[in-house]
């Protein structure tokens, strides 16, 4: 096997959601719909459509949903079937074979670099993808594969990276660039949500990386940081010091879905998008947005 076939993703999906209380008090975050699919099914699109083959979902307790979700429903496949549903069938039985999943338990919420480093018996000695699944990327080129391309050429981990308003800075990892080419950078440093006057970018990392196993004995070594928790940061810093590692500038257009209002963005967009609802919706918010005779536009609806 080629030390540049990325065939691999971890998704992190064992945090509790609590930005998303009360909704995500019995339901997994990752599960929240965005039209009319689950967010991790998003980004396990993005991944298969990138060449990934297997998926390695992390979860921790009350995420039994997530499984339901990409397995086989012999029951509703028979509803369906009963009642002539075809098209409504073979969706149902394509997301089941999307790619090979495997499930790990991360007992405890202990941050991001501990559940990558829950997957490591399954990555083995390859490269692998991370894909955190609320960072959906909107992209004619899926992002996660504009980074293997680039690991591909380079033979170095990549972080996938997009500019954010400086005033941002403090809520994402920010690489320090040295700039190759257009959108490529090379990593000499990542700092983790500095503040505006500390950062040495405004190059955020957004939750797409590939990454080299040699990252694997750097999380076993890396200390807990903040809240106790081993950041996936952390050890890329130590990584970048050791080998060459790349910041690629992913086209296309991001949203921030575990976020309210990023969530919100996100389902307007993708509704509109929509082949079956765009239409209606569009006719729906122009409607919304246009005062009745007699009527006064609230103070929210002004532009």
């Amino acid at each position: 096997m080629s030390r540049s076939n990325v065939r691999k993703a971890i998704i992190p999906a064992a945090g509790m959601g609590t930005r998303f209380l009360p909704a995500t008090k019995a339901s997994p975050k990752e599960m929240l719909p965005l039209v009319d699919k689950p967010l991790i099914q998003y980004a396990v699109e993005e991944a298969v459509a990138s060449g990934i083959e297997d998926i390695i979902v992390v979860t921790g307790r009350g995420k039994r949903a997530i499984e339901d979700h990409f397995d086989r429903s012999v029951e509703l496949e028979e509803n369906l079937k009963g009642n002539g549903k075809a098209q409504l069938l073979s969706q149902m039985r394509h997301i089941s074979n999307l790619a090979n999943f495997c499930y790990v338990r991360q007992p405890e919420a202990l941050g991001l670099g501990h559940a990558v480093l829950c997957a490591q018996r399954l990555i083995g000695d390859e490269p692998f993808a991370v894909i955190l699944g609320d960072e959906i990327i909107d992209a004619q080129v899926p992002g996660l594969a504009q980074l293997i391309h680039t690991y591909k050429r380079r033979n170095g981990a990549v972080l996938g990276v997009q500019e954010v308003p400086h005033q941002e800075v403090n809520r994402y990892g920010i690489v320090s660039p040295g700039k190759l080419a257009t959108g490529l950078h090379r990593v000499l440093d990542v700092v983790e949500k500095p503040s505006p006057s500390d950062a040495p970018s405004n190059l955020a990392v957004i939750g797409r990386y590939v990454l080299p196993p040699e990252v694997f004995p750097i999380l076993r070594k890396t200390r807990p940081g903040k809240n106790g928790e081993i950041q996936l940061t952390d050890a890329l810093k130590e990584l970048a010091r050791a080998a060459p590692m790349y910041a690629l500038e992913i086209q296309g257009q991001r949203y921030d879905a575990g976020d309210k209002l990023g969530f919100l963005i996100a389902t307007v967009e993708f509704a509109l998008k929509n082949p079956a609802l765009g239409s209606e919706f569009t006719d729906y918010l122009h409607a919304r947005m246009t005062p009745q005779k007699g009527q006064r536009r609230s103070r929210a609806h002004k532009a």
